[in-house]
């Protein structure tokens, strides 16, 4: 009996990708591992240490050393841009394909007729020439401002007003009537703070982006801003042109392994016949669903998403930031003290969200891996071409098919 475990630190990347000056000049210099590094330089993360996080960052003002036993390497993105979303589904073994980029000014009408047809109370919130559609008095719809522009729609919601059910119901709505890669429905019960009324806090967290020109083109809500994360949060990613059956948790499912999803990674991937935890934000409870079913659990696939280091990022809050990977630190020694000499453990990334580069959005990155293998050592894992040989090498380590992309980690196989 055997365990694959995955832990993916959301935003944690470790250099840019070499296309950056190219594609995303405004990530020129994103590094967010070695950032943070430097900036507490006499800190110590003693679990990554040992794991080798400075095999692979190399950053040479702080305390911790590289571990010459450690199993390391790299992956590079192979979907465009830098995006949570696609970077998941790529880790699961999906071929990533170029996103379709639309403002949201360019879906609204047929988003709006679409929603006034189905009888939904619509109003049009305008800033600066452009417009947010507000539905049923408590869903904001717009452009997402932390993900590549253009590619992602947002329904944020204050569950005060209208119930998540009810949300799912206008985002099923949204989603048919809009061709970007994805669409988030998300809210929480916001509360009135300092005399503001609860709706007024999501209102004043509207933002106008501009794009490559200096024209405002894309207008959203600030979701830290919001309140939606505060109380009560819940989630659902709607996703476009992606087939889940050639991912790695129904390929297991096929050879009879259960895929464990917590956090955020949860709300993203589907896993319709293994256990998701979803709306799961804060680390320590990732970490203590996770450690709690290995505890029991004997064999399976368990992947876990740390997602306030990329909150943190988007805050632009570096000491925030270090708290976070403290924690979730503290939480992957716990993990591998369960581990067998059976059981394979990698921490990666999913993208980049350098906290010192003086915007919001993710900077696109190559990932760390680093892996635990009992009785395996200095093992050079590569610069790996796609996120998804992780998922390849999950689908070979269980004998399943091959998912979609990726070529398996045959160090970790041995």
């Amino acid at each position: 009996m055997a365990r694959f475990i995955v832990v993916v630190l959301d935003g944690f990347g470790v250099g840019e990708m070499p296309d950056v000056p190219q594609v995303r000049p405004q990530d020129c210099g994103a590094n967010t591992a070695n950032k943070l590094l430097s900036h507490f330089a006499l800190k110590r993360l003693p679990t990554l240490e040992k794991m080798g996080l400075q095999n692979v960052v190399g950053n040479p003002d702080s305390v911790m050393k590289p571990n010459p036993d450690a199993n390391t390497g790299s992956a590079w993105l192979a979907h465009e841009g830098g995006d949570t979303f696609m970077g998941h589904q790529e880790i699961m073994g999906t071929q990533p394909k170029p996103p379709l980029v639309q403002p949201f000014q360019q879906a609204l009408a047929k988003i709006e007729s679409a929603l006034i047809d189905k009888s939904y109370h619509v109003e049009r919130i305008t800033q600066q020439g452009l417009s947010l559609l507000q539905i049923e008095h408590g869903v904001v719809v717009g452009d997402n401002l932390e993900a590549d522009l253009g590619q992602v729609y947002n329904l944020t919601c204050n569950f005060n007003v209208v119930p998540f059910e009810k949300l799912l119901e206008i985002a099923s709505v949204v989603r048919a009537n809009n061709p970007v890669s994805r669409n988030i429905a998300f809210g929480g019960n916001i509360e009135s703070e300092n005399g503001i009324p609860s709706m007024q806090r999501v209102y004043n967290a509207i933002e106008v982006k501009n794009d490559p020109q200096g024209q405002p083109t894309y207008i959203g809500i600030n979701a830290p801003d919001s309140g939606a994360y505060e109380c009560g949060f819940q989630v659902a990613h709607l996703g476009f042109g992606v087939d889940a059956l050639t991912q790695a948790p129904h390929l297991l499912h096929q050879q009879g392994i259960k895929t464990w999803l917590y956090g955020k990674v949860a709300d993203i991937v589907q896993n319709p016949n293994g256990q998701s935890y979803l709306s799961v934000v804060d680390t320590d409870e990732v970490f203590r669903l996770l450690n709690q079913d290995l505890a029991t659990q004997t064999q399976g696939f368990f992947c876990a998403n740390v997602q306030e280091t990329d909150l943190s990022g988007h805050q632009q809050d570096p000491k925030q930031y270090w708290r976070v990977l403290e924690r979730a630190d503290i939480g992957l020694s716990q993990v591998i003290e369960k581990m067998t000499e059976q059981d394979v453990l990698i921490v990666m990334a999913d993208h980049g969200n350098d906290p010192f580069i003086g915007h919001t959005k993710h900077t696109r990155e190559k990932v760390p891996l680093l892996a635990i293998k009992k009785g395996h050592q200095a093992l050079n894992l590569g610069e790996r071409e796609t996120l998804s040989d992780v998922g390849a090498t999950v689908c070979k380590f269980f004998a399943a098919q091959a998912p979609e992309n990726g070529a398996p980690i045959t160090s970790l196989l041995n």
